[in-house]
């Protein structure tokens, strides 16, 4: 399979529950490699989305292939291929970081010491022997993460995999999921922190109430949805200035520029916070 193949395909995928949609008309392709993020508030349907993609819900409408397969029918054999990280799969508290990880590494036949190495991979070496109970936040997510990629699967299923955590912790998580993709893992990630996605995603779909609103590169997005188009300067007088991003401006900034008086510049691109309330009416917080 090429880096330009889908690996992941929806097409107009519907799924409702009590005659209640929860996903409607989902329509989007994931390139092996790649790492696509689903953006969107809780209960926005990013959860069933990926228990479909994985096989464990299937459709009422539409088709979706993972691996070029419906998914529906994948077997235990393209399903091994998959590593998920989800809140609900919890951790057996009561045992060691080794034991938790042990058991997936018999579950899928590979040695204990790839159980080890893959602990010192997310930076759990010195907690082998520490129940799982007794992990911070940080620590658990880098569990759950490890749990997820024990086996080197060609995809990553990963759930809001940093809610709740601190920045530090937030940023080793990233790390991580980075490396995978270098190593050529394609990673299906959701989260409702927009600058988590801008940061690591190559492809974001905004979805909302069930509905796919736009998608694109986050930096695509920004600049589709920048009706401003102004250039926003800090001086070095402590004076804020807006200028328009024309021609018009060109004697003015040469001018600021030539006599030194400019600090910061910056263009006006909104966010993908923003973005999303431009297409939907609400905030995040708001949609939450």
């Amino acid at each position: 399979m090429s880096t330009s193949e889908s690996i992941i395909q929806c097409q107009h995928l519907q799924k409702s529950f009590q005659q209640k949609a929860v996903l409607s008309d989902i329509s989007f392709s994931i390139s092996k490699g790649q790492i696509f993020g689903l953006l969107g508030p809780s209960g926005a349907g990013k959860t069933t989305l990926i228990k479909i993609l994985t096989g464990q819900l299937s459709p009422d409408g539409g088709s979706v292939t993972v691996f070029g397969k419906k998914a529906e029918t994948l077997t235990g054999e393209d399903k091994r291929e998959m590593g998920i990280m989800m809140d609900q799969f919890g951790l057996y508290e009561r045992l060691t970081c080794a034991d938790n990880l042990n058991i997936y590494a018999d579950i899928y036949g590979i040695s204990h010491r790839s159980a080890a190495d893959t602990l010192a991979a997310v930076g759990l070496a010195d907690s082998l022997k520490k129940p799982a109970a007794c992990l911070s936040k940080g620590m658990t997510a880098r569990l759950k993460l490890a749990r997820a990629f024990i086996h080197s699967p060609e995809i990553l299923f990963l759930d809001e995999p940093t809610s709740g955590l601190d920045p530090a912790s937030m940023q080793t998580i990233h790390q991580l999921i980075l490396k995978k993709k270098q190593e050529g893992c394609t990673i299906f990630l959701t989260t409702h922190n927009m600058e988590e996605a801008a940061s690591l995603c190559d492809t974001v779909a905004l979805l909302n109430d069930g509905v796919i609103v736009d998608q694109g590169a986050p930096d695509e997005l920004c600049r589709r949805y920048n009706y401003q188009k102004q250039l926003l300067l800090h001086l070095s007088d402590g004076k804020d200035i807006t200028l328009p991003q024309s021609g018009s401006s060109a004697e003015s900034l040469y001018t600021l520029l030539k006599e030194e008086q400019i600090i910061t510049i910056h263009s006006s691109e909104p966010t993908l916070e923003t973005v999303f309330l431009e297409l939907t009416g609400k905030s995040l917080q708001e949609a939450e």
